[in-house]
């Protein structure tokens, strides 16, 4: 080994290359306080090294990126370590650089002759800050898409040249796949290249003028080895388990894939950047504009760092006190300012209901690409646009929850409210619902309700406009048709006969009947007794009840009910009453939403506007139907939370709430005899 050494130190001069790289004084002894410059420069290293492992597995392009990270998180050999080490890097390099520039300016590191390694690591900083940004959108998800998306806006807001800024960060005027390949390029070529160039610099001009020692008699002098390269050491190993346990532990986010048709409510920058986030939404500054928020402040406040060396030399001691005090209260600003924007998502609903919708997509997304039929050709967004679990919420809100409520929330797990009117304060009123809650539709609970329960279970109808006005025409001696759920004659008949129907002689028919009912719908994912379903079969045509309800069925009023829901429905039969056959199914409810005021439905008495095709497509149509049946492959994502205990809470913690005065989105059906419901999709 001596003699190898010997070669190479003849022909390289290796000896003397490593003496001056190891042996430099150290005024005042090793101190923890000068590790943080090796950590930082150990973080990139990490960075690096991870950096080019997922390269070798990355896809830059629209139709690959989210596909390439999500075989990378999900399916490589350690993968989502790898991803999860240069994440967690990311960040503590942001971290640790803001350690590095408090202790420079603490310890006065930036005065004459160091001026010009200050400013090298300013542009260290804006290098690395760079590095965050662009390596944001690389995953092509829906959370780095709009965040990035955000980003490139602020570019705009440049004086004078923004709109060719925002052209040349794009790579276009359009937001794609140019925009990807740019980022991946600036990402993973340029910014780490110039990061290494003016790294270098900055070690070399560091070397030359040594350290500033802010104590000199701390200790007496020793060399950087072995002493401070053991605790730099130290130091590095405790980032790397930093990061390693995280990314263990909380591996990285991949949220679902990029779709510019869905709106990402919930994307935020990353949390050292919420800060900035935070103050662009004071009033004052949304007043001022986004050019002043975002580019005029921060470029003063860059400017104020910058002149710090200039500010020392002019004013002495005390602008060396001035610049400390500067970058204490900027430091308490940045974490107050973080502080806020965690509390304020953390306090509204909003938020986090997207939030949950974020997450619920990209489970539902990571599952369907692990499925039986991976990802399509066309790439991973059509995962979703494809998916009734995931479209279906989407469109209930769109078409149905002005009237309709899906476990107390509008299907996407929001409470739907009213806005504060001028002078009121607090939270928004809850907005009544005025048609049934459909979120266990078709199910046997829904099925019992109607048998057992009628008017309690189509209460929310009352608080449509459209009641309130027909109650009032009734009373005044007009014959008005219209549905309601204390007068109509299943009411009646579920009211008549409550004590039969609850009876011990009765309780195993009604679980009869209800099983029928519920099988009728055939929901997927339900397995049905089929014991149960046959005799509850003969209950509905037949009648065969015990006690006083014998011979009573609901074929009386519904004839068709057992029957197959014909492939070409018409009118030419309709007894009056809505129509039963396969009452709750798929075929059912695609031509009930089409055709609400059918004859076969609820004719005069309907309220629920008819779904043309023009309103709602035959491909969305099929979506909600296939969501509201459970007719898509199982899912093991939590879905929304109920939201009726708030729901039935807001409106007095009554089964019936107060008639509103005047609902501008009525849609509501009716019902009229022995077991007929109305889904409103509306």
């Amino acid at each position: 080994m001596n003699a190898l050494l010997s070669w190479l130190d003849n022909r390289v001069g290796v000896k003397s290359l490593v003496h001056e790289a190891l042996y430099e004084r150290v005024p005042g002894g090793a101190r923890w306080r000068y590790v943080w410059g090796s950590t930082l420069v150990f973080t990139f290293a990490v960075q690096v090294i991870t950096g080019f492992m997922l390269w070798s597995a990355y896809s830059p392009s629209t139709r690959t990126a989210w596909e390439s990270v999500y075989y990378i998180q999900h399916e490589m050999f350690l993968g989502y370590v790898i991803r999860g080490l240069h994440h967690y890097s990311a960040q503590a390099m942001v971290v640790l650089m803001a350690i590095h520039l408090m202790q420079v300016v603490i310890d006065g590191a930036y005065k004459a002759p160091r001026e010009i390694n200050f400013w090298l690591g300013i542009v260290l900083m804006m290098i690395v800050l760079g590095l965050s940004l662009t390596g944001y959108l690389l995953p092509w998800d829906q959370k780095g898409y709009y965040a990035t998306q955000v980003t490139t806006n602020i570019m705009s807001a440049t004086p004078v040249v923004g709109a060719e800024v925002q052209i040349l960060a794009q790579g276009g005027r359009d937001y794609g796949h140019l925009t990807l390949t740019r980022f991946f390029a600036m990402h993973a070529g340029i910014l780490p290249a110039m990061l290494v160039g003016f790294l270098a610099l900055h070690i070399y001009v560091f070397r030359r003028h040594g350290l500033t020692v802010h104590d000199p008699k701390h200790a007496p002098d020793t060399t950087f080895w072995p002493d401070q390269v053991l605790k730099d050491a130290v130091a590095c190993l405790a980032v790397l388990a930093t990061v390693l346990i995280l990314a263990v532990l909380r591996p990285a986010e991949l949220s679902a894939p990029a779709d510019p048709a869905v709106k990402f409510d919930a994307a935020r920058p990353e949390w050292y950047f919420l800060f900035l986030f935070r103050f662009l939404r004071f009033h004052a500054v949304e007043a001022l504009g986004l050019t002043f928020g975002a580019i005029i402040v921060p470029g003063v406040i860059m400017g104020i760092i910058a002149v710090m060396p200039l500010t020392e030399r002019l004013l002495g001691r005390f602008g060396h006190l001035v610049n400390k005090g500067f970058m204490w209260l900027l430091a308490l600003g940045v974490l107050a300012l973080t502080v806020l924007a965690f509390y304020e998502d953390a306090n509204d609903r909003g938020h986090q209901a997207a939030l949950a919708e974020a997450h619920r997509d990209a489970g539902r997304a990571i599952e369907l690409a692990k499925g039986p039929d991976k990802i399509p050709v066309e790439g991973a967004v059509t995962l979703l646009r494809q998916d009734p679990f995931t479209q279906g919420p989407r469109l209930f809100a769109q078409h149905c929850a002005s009237c309709h409520r899906w476990n107390g929330h509008d299907g996407r797990g929001s409470l739907i409210t009213d806005a504060l009117q001028p002078g009121q304060s607090g939270a928004p009123p809850m907005t009544p619902p005025t048609a049934a809650d459909l979120g266990n539709f078709g199910s046997r609970e829904w099925m019992r309700a109607i048998v057992l329960d009628y008017s309690n279970h189509f209460r929310w109808l009352k608080n449509a406009g459209w009641y309130a006005e027909a109650r009032q025409k009734t009373a005044a001696g007009e014959s008005v048709d219209f549905v309601d759920p204390d007068g109509s004659e299943m009411a009646n008949w579920t009211a008549d006969n409550t004590e039969s129907l609850k009876s011990a002689e009765n309780a195993d028919n009604v679980t009869a009947l209800v099983e029928f009912l519920a099988a009728e719908a055939g929901h997927a994912q339900t397995q049905y007794d089929a014991a149960l379903v046959q005799k509850g079969r003969g209950l509905a045509t037949e009648g065969s009840w015990a006690g006083a309800l014998s011979g009573t069925s609901c074929a009386s009023c519904h004839e068709t009910i057992g029957q197959d829901f014909p492939t070409a429905p018409d009118d030419s039969s309709a007894s009056g009453y809505p129509i039963m056959a396969k009452y709750g199914s798929a075929a059912w409810l695609k031509d009930f939403i089409r055709n609400p005021g059918a004859a076969r439905h609820y004719g005069a008495k309907n309220r629920m506007p008819a779904y043309a095709p023009q309103q709602l497509s035959d491909t969305d149509l099929d979506l909600l139907v296939r969501w509201m049946t459970k007719s898509y492959a199982a899912s093991t994502v939590p879905d929304y939370p109920s939201q009726l205990e708030a729901l039935n809470a807001a409106m007095g913690g009554s089964t019936t709430a107060a008639p509103a005065a005047a609902d501008k989105s009525e849609a509501k059906t009716e019902e009229t005899a022995p077991k007929a419901e109305e889904p409103k999709a509306q």
